[in-house]
């Protein structure tokens, strides 16, 4: 047994320090370090790190030498889970899967687990035992609009030293591993609880290298902190390749999966699910849950085009314009930049002539999602002056274009695709920037494309 050492770590970054500090010389953070017990021991038999038959000689090559032939994306069933990933899983990849308790992410990867066919899957479970495991999987039997049976390669291992899950790793050899939960784990070269800074980031570094060294994809799922965080040492998020945040509303169906990290494509993918008894299911059409269903027109309501990722979608904006009746007047926004929603406030009233001075202001983009996409501006002011005068916008129109401080309206990218969205959703009229329109062939599309250059021309078009 080798010698205990005592050192502190900062929850927030992991920086190690021999004497507790109120403050972290890394990262500024005051009152972050624990104190924990770290003991190394030698090598033990059957533990990746010191497998004799696993350690090789790496030396310099040439960037045109590797060959990438053989690296090919592994594609899943779950089209939104490809999307996301940037086109499928990268072999030898180690992905990080965040989210609330109870949101859905073991139901997630436990689906995704049972819907491969050829290949070979070990689900490693911390938290569950194999009963309950088999309870879930029988309940998802198979993925929502799917014809697939369950996959008899799918194994589950319910274990959290890492020494012992590698030997069963060396005996099963399988193509794709899943951890539930990083912080479950533990190592024996850590004398520390499982979940601590050092055994998080002792269990990750072990199953990098055994990803990095065979090419088999390796999925964490992760627990997150109070303030919405992943749980454990930001150095946690550097280590792996993708970092994935799974969000929604526990009292809703709907599910977002956005990432925030990919080496291996975009960040601005979004993957969007529906929870149901048997699963999560695909929604193909986002559209569907971000414009609520109503009967008649409703003033403060206007659609936005935007575009998240390689995905065109469309999103209703809801708006509550109202006298302030106490005192300093209310700005509240919901899915949308607050200090965005003051500028387009002072520019309705600098350069439209609206006196929201004194009116309370909120801001709500349904659907639950966070809005960053500046083409959403027009949208936003159409409803805020739709409330503001109590004039409904009609349900047939959208808009696709950015607000400059001077109330001109802005050209915004990819716009063809933001008006074949629009006119596949059954959608007659569209207005964008006649800035946007040079080179576009109007005649093309069935949808009434109305170019504006500002704020003024809109209003009259909309409101007389």
């Amino acid at each position: 047994m080798a010698k205990l050492k005592s050192s502190f770590f900062c929850q927030s970054c992991g920086y190690q320090s021999p004497k507790w500090l109120g403050k972290c010389q890394a990262c500024g953070s005051w009152n972050t370090f624990v104190e924990e017990i770290v003991q190394k021991e030698e090598p033990q038999q059957g533990s990746w790190k010191t497998s004799s038959s696993k350690q090789i000689a790496t030396k310099p090559i040439e960037l045109t030498e590797i060959k990438t032939d053989l690296q090919q994306r592994i594609l899943t069933v779950d089209n939104e889970l490809n999307r996301v990933l940037g086109g499928g899983i990268v072999p030898g990849s180690l992905v990080l899967i965040g989210g609330e308790p109870g949101i859905g992410k073991s139901t997630l990867m436990l689906q995704i687990s049972l819907s491969f066919k050829n290949l070979k899957v070990l689900y490693i479970s911390g938290e569950e035992s194999e009963t309950q495991i088999k309870m879930r999987a029988e309940r998802i039997e198979v993925l929502p609009d799917s014809n697939q049976k369950l996959n008899s390669n799918c194994f589950i291992l319910t274990e959290t030293n890492t020494q012992n899950i590698f030997k069963q790793i060396e005996i099963l050899e399988p193509q794709i591993i899943i951890v539930d939960s990083i912080q479950t784990m533990n190592s024996s070269f850590i004398e520390s609880t499982s979940g601590s800074i050092s055994q998080v980031r002792e269990c990750t570094a072990e199953f990098m290298k055994f990803a990095k060294e065979t090419s088999v994809p390796v999925f964490l799922i992760g627990h997150i902190t109070k303030e919405g965080t992943l749980a454990g040492p930001k150095v946690l998020e550097h280590m792996v390749d993708t970092v994935l945040q799974f969000e929604g509303d526990r009292h809703m169906t709907y599910r977002i999966l956005r990432t925030t990290k990919n080496r291996f494509g975009s960040t601005s993918e979004l993957g969007i699910y529906e929870m149901h008894a048997t699963g999560l299911r695909e929604v193909t059409n986002p559209s569907e849950i971000l414009i609520s269903q109503k009967d008649t027109d409703l003033s403060g309501v206007s659609i936005a085009a935007m575009i998240e990722g390689n995905r065109p979608l469309l999103i209703e904006i809801q708006s509550l314009v109202s006298p302030a009746t106490y005192g300093t007047p209310q700005r509240s926004s919901t899915g949308f930049d607050a200090k965005r929603l003051n500028m387009l406030l002072a520019v309705l009233e600098k350069r439209g002539g609206f006196r929201l001075g004194q009116q309370d202001v909120f801001l709500n983009i349904t659907g639950g999602i966070k809005v960053e996409d500046p083409a959403i501006d027009l949208a936003v002011c159409a409803s805020i002056i739709s409330s503001y005068n109590d004039i409904s916008i009609s349900q047939h129109a959208c808009f696709a274009a950015e607000v400059g401080l001077g109330g001109e309206i802005r050209a915004v990218n990819r716009i063809e695709q933001r008006i074949s969205e629009a006119e596949k959703l059954g959608f007659t009229q569209i207005f964008v920037s006649k800035f946007a329109v040079k080179g576009l062939d109007i005649n093309n599309y069935k949808i009434k494309i109305t170019p504006v250059s500002r704020l003024d021309e809109v209003f009259g078009e909309l409101f007389g």
